[in-house]
């Protein structure tokens, strides 16, 4: 599909020299109106190759029509939820630091996880007709220990031998911060090791991560240093919305996200450094 934006490829061809190709996948989907707008905007545009949604939101069963346009087009895959205001909402979730001293300190129970994955995996396709291409986590918690363990169990099980492929927030790169070392510790290596050995693809390596700063033209910044230094075959993902919502902490550099994704100045940003965005179907 060719764009004004980009072209986002969906065959599983070789780079050609000189050529990387990379994942750009936009999170939360169905959080909010001001995030499945932007995603379905940018979706349209070229300037996202895969989105990952938020079953547990009431807006999900809508928004998945919404997006029906965009099948095949776009990898859709779900945002496994532990730590929304929507997982605490259902019971089961809790504030990321709580999840993450859980992580660290005996894992989650793995029969409840399970079926939390379940019920969310159940949720997504009753709504989107089709499994998903992909699980990743929303604040990294596919690869929390008694999560990911329950959660390849659950897709080799459900999915196998079509299965989708997992994130593995693993932060590559000559200029990893705290924030970025952090989310890796939390069981990437774990997860890819496991996932191997299932024969579940995975995605190798995660960038777009940054501390959400709103500062006007941080982010086109950011991104040029990303496009710059990310390898062939990587994720990065993006957190765009058209508004900031009331009790988003990080609102307001959503919004600046989705200005800048959906310029020119994004589309340069892609050509001059060689990129094509492509579904991760196509090469994990």
């Amino acid at each position: 599909m060719q764009s004004s934006t980009s072209a986002v490829s969906s065959q599983a061809d070789q780079a050609p020299t000189g050529e990387r190709r990379v994942v750009m996948c936009a999170d939360d989907y169905g959080m909010s109106a001001g995030v499945t707008d932007a995603v379905l905007q940018l979706g349209r545009q070229g300037a996202l190759s895969a989105t990952s949604a938020m079953v547990l939101s009431p807006r999900w069963q809508e928004d998945a029509q919404r997006l029906a346009d965009l099948r095949g087009r776009l990898d859709v895959g779900l945002h496994l939820d532990w730590t929304s205001d929507f997982a605490q909402a259902a019971g089961h979730g809790t504030a990321l630091g709580g999840a993450m001293r859980r992580a660290l300190f005996g894992g989650f129970n793995q029969a409840r996880a399970r079926t939390e994955i379940e019920r969310q995996l159940d949720a997504f396709e009753a709504a989107w007709k089709s499994a998903p291409d992909h699980i990743d986590g929303h604040q990294h918690v596919q690869q929390f220990s008694g999560i990911r363990q329950a959660l390849l169990e659950v897709v080799t099980r459900r999915y196998g031998p079509q299965f989708p492929w997992l994130r593995v927030s693993r932060p590559a790169g000559p200029r990893l911060g705290l924030k970025s070392k952090v989310i890796g510790a939390l069981g990437a290596n774990a997860l890819t090791t496991a996932s191997k050995q299932a024969g579940v693809p995975v995605s190798p390596v995660l960038s777009g991560i940054y501390d959400f700063d709103p500062q006007e033209g941080l982010y086109e910044k950011h991104m040029a240093q990303w496009l710059a230094d990310v390898p062939d075959g990587a994720l990065l993902m993006c957190h765009p919305s058209t508004m900031a919502e009331s009790g988003d902490e990080i609102g307001p550099a959503r919004v600046r996200e989705w200005a800048f994704l959906q310029s020119p100045a994004f589309s340069d940003q892609l050509k001059a450094a060689g990129i094509r965005l492509v579904r991760g179907v196509a090469v994990f």
